[in-house]
């Protein structure tokens, strides 16, 4: 955690804060703020780029008190306006729902006598995460986008929730670690955004850069026109068209520029090239050994999972044709063979395939590090029904009564309850498919 020196100045955009006067000055003139809403920009500003929980805040504001969130919204709302968010084109302070508030502008620290003591926060290739230490059949695909991203330069990798597109997309920037260099990887987490209108300031605050002001596309394009990078923006489904229209604006004018972006559908822009991420393969037999249930990748994940969940036992040919059967029914999705594995350790195989057969797989906790829309297959799949249109929500819910496979035909005559319908639907059901929901 980054902590606040004494006599310390926290610079960012055109704002200066002095902490021990505690004074924020914008341009030199002093900008009033009151004692509450200061502390917490000193604590934002302290570690400026992470997410700052509103327990910690509340606890900065208000030691010893107990208050409610209204009162730190209340607070954020009045820097905010201290700060001339919106009013002047400009993004500081950014909420990521259900976990805190983040200061997305990059900031210098400079100690009382008057040297610069750091720049922003020190990151491993610019935000990347490191190298996925579980990766099962993957190594085709991170090859395959490796070299598809040198020749064609912006490729989105997509599909459902939880096929595994982060770790791929991770992988692959890791992969061409020498083609760009250290510092020439970067990587944006846009899943933790609400607001589209924050992606542009999400891409500077990793850049270590501030581009202010009502147009700060331009800037960004000025800045990386000479530069040979990778920029990684995950998670861009609920932000599509922003992340689109910053793609879109930045490829043309940054002739060096790679973007990898991952997203449950293409961002549909000039210049995109698509790879569809397959689900990891299943066993194709009904009853295999053990032996050619583990040649699959998905059985490969269960048991690597099963064995860090605490399950001690191997895989044996009377077990194997259960492993495969659940690797099927969770369609070769890799967080739910994560989710359903990490309980064999406490019920066993067979308990675990039993525990299946009541729908437990949606509720099953995963870590608590990963976001709140991974932690369960339901509450991925109730970000994924929000983000959809009234009529794909109808549509697939009327789609739900099928249990595997079915026909297209049959699909429009469930989907369609009206005559009206009969026009509608075709275009919800092929936006669907595009979501990668169907």
């Amino acid at each position: 955690m980054t902590t606040v020196r004494s006599g310390e100045t926290i610079s960012f955009g055109p704002f200066r804060l002095l902490v021990v006067e505690r004074l924020l000055l914008k341009d030199g003139i002093n900008v009033a703020v009151g004692g509450r809403a200061l502390d917490i920009l000193i604590a934002l500003a302290a570690r400026a780029g992470e997410i700052v929980s509103e327990r910690e805040l509340t606890h900065v504001a208000w030691p010893g008190l107990a208050v409610s969130s209204t009162s730190l919204r209340t607070q954020i709302s009045t820097l905010r306006k201290a700060l001339g968010e919106r009013r002047e084109g400009s993004r500081y302070i950014v909420n990521v729902p259900g976990r805190g508030y983040i200061l997305v502008a990059p900031v210098k620290r400079t100690a009382a006598s008057g040297a610069d003591t750091a720049v922003t926060r020190t990151t491993r290739s610019r935000n990347l995460p490191p190298p996925p230490k579980l990766l099962v059949g993957r190594k085709e695909a991170i090859a395959d986008l490796s070299s598809l991203l040198l020749s064609r330069r912006f490729i989105s990798v997509v599909g459902p929730g939880g096929i595994g597109k982060t770790t791929v997309a991770v992988a692959t920037a890791h992969a061409l670690r020498q083609q760009f260099g250290e510092d020439g990887l970067c990587f944006v987490d846009l899943g933790s955004l609400s607001d589209p209108r924050d992606v542009p300031n999400a891409l500077a605050s990793v850049l270590d850069r501030a581009f202010q002001g009502v147009d700060p596309e331009t800037y960004m394009c000025a800045f990386l026109a000479d530069k040979r990078i990778l920029i990684v923006l995950d998670g861009c489904e609920h932000v599509i068209g922003a992340t689109a229209t910053l793609c879109e604006r930045l490829l043309p004018n940054a002739p060096s520029l790679h973007l990898l972006t991952t997203s449950r559908e293409a961002l549909r822009v000039e210049g995109e090239s698509v790879h569809l991420l397959p689900p990891l393969d299943s066993p194709r037999e009904e009853t295999p050994s053990a032996a050619q249930a583990l040649a699959s990748p998905a059985v490969q994940l269960f048991m690597e999972r099963a064995s860090s969940g605490g399950y001690k036992g191997e895989l044996t040919d009377a077990e194997a044709p259960v492993v495969a059967s659940i690797c099927r029914r969770l369609d070769g999705i890799a967080l739910a063979i994560e989710l359903v594995a990490s309980r064999v350790g406490a019920y066993g195989i067979q308990g675990t395939a039993d525990l299946l057969e009541s729908g437990a797989e949606l509720l099953l906790q995963g870590r608590r590090s990963s976001s709140p829309r991974h932690r369960t297959l339901q509450a991925m799949l109730d970000w994924s029904f929000k983000l959809l249109s009234a009529d794909e929500q109808m549509v697939l819910r009327r789609l739900s009564v099928f249990v595997g496979q079915f026909t297209l035909p049959g699909a429009y005559a469930v989907a369609a309850a009206t005559d009206g319908e009969r026009y509608t639907v075709p275009d919800a059901f092929a936006r669907l498919v595009d979501k990668s929901l169907i």
